[in-house]
């Protein structure tokens, strides 16, 4: 037997703009199969036009059995729609995808459940259209019940569970499937924070098991913490392919690429509702308070902003909030409670002093906004600066010499007392 679950050559997909695509007939069909080799000759290979967009075009890559693979890229870029085809829900104009085992498919969490029908009755429904058959169910119900968490509302129709509650059984039950190989499009983003967690694990758990797995999220802490393998799809075409570590960090290297080390405030568009607040400008400064991007190690440094308030803001906060290279959120600093006067209408020059640097070496990214307390945002740039932690005498320091790459750098006291 091949080891390989997934090939797909030159696949291309055209949409034509506007226009839903058509139902066809057998006869139909037969007659367009006939006719297409006349219409390559005669629009020698060329269908894109104003009206056209090729959501995928020239996509070739191979996945083995038990590989991870992640897929990743801006919204827009094929994603889904590579999914959606290899899923048989959509044909591809060009090319062909091969899958070798049975697949179950996590595209659109949800599809198939019935309003008027019980939680119950639900599962049975949408196991069935996922290829689950009876008897399937019937052992995994339980579990399924007690994953989502809706025992006390299973025999309740589901038109009156929330939408957290409903996505929840909804993702339970196609979880709960077990393909050879499993397509799974963004559907960890349901639930609240605990449950988002749980479907990590089930992820996780299948991905341990050896089945085959793609999966497209926007998630790149879950992209690593699940894949070993990543593709970078980028208007349609594969971008990049590679570990993952490697295609994630020149993916948001190359969504990131154009910030620097300053930000000016690009001209404002007359509307009927301005913003009340607006960063007119902000910058780092290093221990020298010279404008800059590129960080020693350990070395102070400084976020100098300047904000225009059109009118006065009442409980008006600044705050810095600082992302890796993961994009994953660090920490934040705001001005709540300082008392430095940035209620009052006019302009306002702030200094956001790092006295003690906590960051390792790295890329990291930064966003500025003013928001009133609790969650009022006036005005939110994000993100808006890139700072660079230079790796010099990093691992040398003899205050911080450890194996391994920690998030941080502290530089705690240490005493020794007795008894």
């Amino acid at each position: 037997m091949s080891d390989i679950a997934i090939r797909v050559e030159r696949l291309g997909k055209l949409y034509r703009i506007g226009q839903r695509e058509p139902y066809y007939s057998l006869r139909d069909t037969l007659m367009q199969a006939l006719q297409a080799p006349f219409r390559a000759f005669s629009s020698n290979g060329r269908q894109s036009t104003d009206n056209h967009v090729w959501a995928l075009r020239d996509v070739s890559f191979e996945v083995k059995r038990g590989e991870v693979v992640g897929i990743i890229g801006r919204n827009g870029a094929g994603k889904s729609t590579l999914l959606k085809i290899l899923s048989r829900i959509t044909e591809p104009t060009e090319g062909y995808g091969e899958i070798h085992g049975r697949v179950g498919s996590l595209l659109d969490v949800g599809t198939g459940f019935h309003p008027e029908l019980t939680g119950r009755e639900n599962i049975y429904l949408n196991g069935a259209i996922l290829g689950m058959k009876k008897a399937e169910i019937d052992c995994k119900f339980d579990e399924i019940v007690a994953f989502a968490e809706v025992e006390k509302f299973i025999d309740t129709p589901v038109k009156h569970y929330s939408s957290g509650t409903f996505m929840r059984l909804a993702f339970s039950v196609a979880g709960h499937l077990e393909p050879e190989i499993m397509l799974v499009d963004e559907v960890l983003a349901v639930g609240d924070a605990a449950f988002q967690k749980k479907c990590l694990g089930k992820m996780g758990e299948v991905a341990r098991e050896g089945r085959t797995v793609l999966f497209v999220s926007h998630n790149m802490e879950a992209i690593q913490r699940l894949c070993f393998r990543c593709l970078w799809l980028n208007h349609g075409g594969i971008a990049l392919e590679g570990d993952t570590e490697t295609v994630v960090s020149k993916y948001l290297e190359h969504s990131y690429g154009d910030f620097a080390s300053h930000y000016r405030a690009p001209p404002p568009v007359p509307t009927a509702d301005p913003d009340v607040a607006r960063l007119l400008t902000a910058e780092i400064l290093n221990s020298e308070h010279v404008q800059c991007q590129h960080l020693r190690f350990g070395e102070p440094f400084t976020i100098r902003m300047v904000w225009l308030h059109s009118s006065e803001i009442p409980g008006a906060s600044y705050t810095v909030r600082v992302y890796d290279r993961h994009d994953r959120f660090l920490f934040a600093a705001n001005t709540i409670n300082l008392n430095l006067a940035i209620e009052e209408k006019g302009v306002h020059s702030v200094d956001c002093r790092f006295d003690h640097n906590v960051l390792v070496p790295g890329n990291y990214y930064i966003s500025i906004g003013c928001y009133v307390r609790p969650h009022t945002n006036m005005h939110v740039v994000d993100p808006c600066l890139k700072l660079v932690i230079l790796d010099v005498s990093f691992r040398a320091n003899a205050s911080f010499n450890i194996v391994g790459n920690p998030a941080f750098a502290l530089f705690p006291s240490w005493n020794k007392w007795n008894d």
